[in-house]
């Protein structure tokens, strides 16, 4: 079974520096019907005008994950670590019992566009941590390639959830495929372009910005339409 969440359907929120747009319910949104998909809780496709963002702001037992799409976002926390990742680069923050960050753009020019995304984790209340790692789009392309994982499986970031993502940039007519193990779940997240996502009989058109959350189905086929980055997530 494959439910799609559209993209115009999803909350938006516009400030003066902040274009945001919330696949689950998030800060002063919130739907009933949009809690999140299992472990996922926020995938917020953000944008931040240059010289803005997020200043130092707490976070407790949750797994913290950045994408981004364009531009760079500099992070520094509490725990000692600062870093500017940029598209290629995927950012895990561990809250544990407690952490504080910041999350800004540091172009004068440019904005940056990232996905924020949360999972919940599987142990609450442990030491706060840091991990970030650079995928080449070589390693993206045509394929799924993991880049989070419990344990850091493949060299991808390690989270603490028994979650897998997978990040794909797909020419037109490339076909990603993705198996799923009995009593396992997906969600599918469109960063850009325009794919058909094929689960059982049925084949369905995904745009940017839409997400798909698959159930009782054991294998997941992507093809490409136009050229697209996709994210997948494996969940139990």
């Amino acid at each position: 079974m494959l439910e799609i969440r559209r993209s115009e359907d999803r909350g938006h929120v516009e400030a003066d520096w902040l274009d945001t747009h919330h696949t689950f319910s998030f800060g002063t949104y919130h739907d009933p019907k949009h809690l999140g998909f299992r472990a996922l809780r926020v995938i917020n496709d953000d944008r931040i005008a240059p010289a803005r963002g997020f200043g130092m702001h707490p976070h407790q037992d949750m797994e913290i994950l950045s994408y981004v799409v364009e531009g760079s976002l500099r992070h520094h926390d509490n725990m000692g670590n600062g870093s500017t990742i940029r598209p290629g680069d995927v950012q895990r923050v561990s809250a544990g019992k407690g952490v504080l960050h910041s999350e800004m753009n540091p172009s004068a020019s440019e904005d940056v566009r990232l996905l924020q995304i949360w999972i919940l984790p599987d142990h609450l209340g442990t030491a706060p941590s840091y991990e970030e790692r650079h995928f080449e789009a070589a390693e993206r392309a045509g394929r799924l390639r993991i880049v989070a994982s419990k344990g850091g499986r493949d060299e991808s970031v390690s989270i603490d959830a028994d979650v897998s993502l997978y990040a794909g940039l797909l020419a037109p007519g490339d076909r990603a495929d993705l198996e799923l193990a009995a009593g396992r779940y997906a969600w599918v997240q469109v960063v850009s372009g325009e794919l058909d996502a094929e689960v059982g009989e049925g084949v369905t058109r995904l745009r940017a910005g839409d997400g798909a959350a698959i159930s009782n189905e054991a294998f997941l086929r992507l093809e490409a339409i136009k050229e697209s980055e996709v994210l997948v997530f494996d969940l139990a």
